[in-house]
């Protein structure tokens, strides 16, 4: 394999690297190969190491590449094709909602999280844990808070704990009438128990789908979703759904 020198670009180096790297990834590798070491890519394009980090991140970002535990960085599989969510006037847990109940704690939010529900600092409210799967890998993790006040009829004896409690409270909360929902997207970094439970690692990109459930005048449970960006493409709908679609143009060779 020869050597590339990168000639003088008006452009910054670690992005004609990217596009380098990127025609590289379509003629020299195939979907979960694992590309040589840092120190042989940096002296095979002439780059610093840091210049050769910063192009593959951006190809992290956009999906062509991962970055694995154990293993290093592959190429990666085409974005896998997931339906977000379920209707726009639907409540997290309804027919549909291909979402796995994983684990719920009734607990003090956070205070950003109190804010946004418009609860009191000491208030209950329970956090339904959820994870979703899609073709055999994790694709998003979803953090639901719902108020005490939003299930008021939830017991004990319905609700013991882990994956049956967080049925539970998705039951109640489908008693309420849903007036409306609202959505946010927005890039973030995965945390570390995002990164555990999606299988990134801390730091990596992800798309955060931030929702607010309204009912009775008010915010009756707000879910905070964390998609993998490597892996998932979001378009919204003319029904307000969100989709994630298979991007053609991502195709590894």
């Amino acid at each position: 394999m020869g050597t590339t020198q990168l000639e003088s670009v008006p452009e910054p180096k670690y992005w004609h690297l990217k596009t380098v790297l990127s025609e590289a990834l379509d003629s020299e590798f195939s979907v979960g190969e694992i590309l040589p070491n840092e120190r042989d890519l940096a002296a095979r394009f002439g780059v610093a190491r840091a210049t050769l980090r910063q192009a593959l991140e951006q190809l992290e970002l956009e999906g062509r590449l991962q970055r694995r535990r154990g293993v290093g960085t592959t190429v990666a599989p085409p974005r896998v094709g997931v339906a977000v969510g379920t209707e726009q006037q639907a409540w997290p847990g309804t027919s549909g909602d291909d979402w796995q109940a994983v684990d719920c704690t009734p607990a003090a939010p956070p205070a950003a999280v109190a804010a946004a529900l418009g609860t009191g600092p000491e208030e209950t409210v329970y956090t339904v844990r959820r994870s979703r799967v899609s073709h055999g890998q994790p694709v998003a993790a979803e953090l639901l808070y719902v108020p005490a006040s939003s299930v008021p009829d939830l017991s004990a004896i319905d609700a013991p704990s882990g994956p049956a409690r967080a049925r539970a409270v998705l039951r109640e909360l489908q008693r309420l009438e849903l007036e409306g929902r609202e959505s946010a997207v927005e890039l973030g970094s995965a945390r570390a128990d995002d990164a555990k439970e999606l299988d990134r690692l801390p730091g990596a990109p992800v798309l955060v789908v931030t929702t607010r459930f309204l009912a009775d005048g008010r915010t009756a449970a707000l879910s905070v979703a964390t998609y993998r960006a490597d892996t998932c493409r979001l378009t919204f709908g003319d029904s307000g759904g969100v989709e994630i679609h298979q991007g053609p143009e991502r195709q590894a060779s």
